[in-house]
């Protein structure tokens, strides 16, 4: 009866060893930025304070390959919100200088010193 029982238990405990198993690896094998084709590096980062409203993100990002950068999947790859929020990815020559600090209103970098080579935006649904 005893082994009857230990059967069991065995036979839902692998299964769910196994799932979570699963989730975890799944978890920790997420694709970044550095994945992509482009060699991209995130080097500056700024977010308003306000938590009512839209939160706004700008990024600061560098890129080692511009001819085979896939600007739009790494863009994809920052979060957004809900309710009006926007992210803003600024893409800079890694081989000219960039800013490795952001402001939250406009201009958000020197523009003078530095040049983006792409720019792309993302907005959060609106709920």
């Amino acid at each position: 009866m005893a082994q009857q029982k230990s059967k069991k238990v065995w036979f839902f405990a692998i299964p769910l060893i196994c799932l979570l198993g699963y989730f975890i690896w799944d978890a920790y094998s997420q694709p970044s930025i550095k994945d992509l084709p482009g060699d991209f590096e995130e080097v500056a980062f700024v977010r308003n304070e306000q938590n009512k409203g839209g939160i706004i993100r700008i990024y600061a990002v560098t890129v080692g390959d511009p001819m085979n950068a896939q600007y739009d999947q790494c863009a994809d790859q920052f979060p957004t919100n809900d309710y009006g929020s926007v992210t803003k990815v600024y893409f800079f020559d890694k081989h000219k200088p960039f800013p490795t600090t952001l402001n939250i209103e406009e201009p958000h970098y020197d523009d003078k010193k530095f040049e983006a080579i792409n720019i792309q935006k993302r907005y959060g649904s609106q709920k």
